[in-house]
């Protein structure tokens, strides 16, 4: 193979070139159209401008209330941790994160554990939040629950 037999794989359209005479199809208005500011050069309009009439996000009405200080937890249930660790491990958000049972959604708030399924292992749970029943079951089969801050 030598540099002339090179060739582009992907067949990418022509370019338009406008101006260029009648024949051309996009001749005389360059395919801006008529008169007016879309015909000029440089034209200013911004993004979602609607010519003049309100915008979308205008004509919308307002909703809700976003509290800055709002903290939203990553949440494991008992059951998740009942198949994921071994009993007597120690489970910590860095763990569960390993393991994949949070994800990215640890690094706005936290880690809560709920109490949905069974846990039948000891196991010491490290977390920001525990639910009542949570902390019930982990308790019951042995554990202990330390709160982290």
């Amino acid at each position: 193979m030598k540099l002339h037999d090179l060739h582009n794989t992907v067949k990418r359209p022509n370019r338009k070139r406008v101006g260029r005479g009648d024949a051309s199809g996009t001749g005389r208005t360059a395919g801006r159209g008529e008169k007016g500011q879309g015909a000029r050069a440089g034209v200013p309009w911004r993004p979602h401008f609607e010519g003049g009439q309100i915008p979308l996000l205008r004509r919308l009405p307002k909703r809700g209330f976003n509290n800055p200080n709002h903290v939203e937890y990553a949440v494991v249930n008992v059951g998740a941790l009942n198949l994921a660790f071994n009993a007597g491990e120690e489970v910590t958000a860095e763990l569960l994160q390993l393991k994949g049972l949070v994800g990215r959604e640890l690094e706005n708030g936290g880690l809560k554990i709920l109490g949905d399924g069974e846990l039948v292992k000891a196991l010491k749970v490290k977390a920001e939040k525990f639910s009542q029943s949570a902390r019930q079951k982990i308790e019951a089969a042995g554990g202990t629950c330390e709160q982290v801050s």
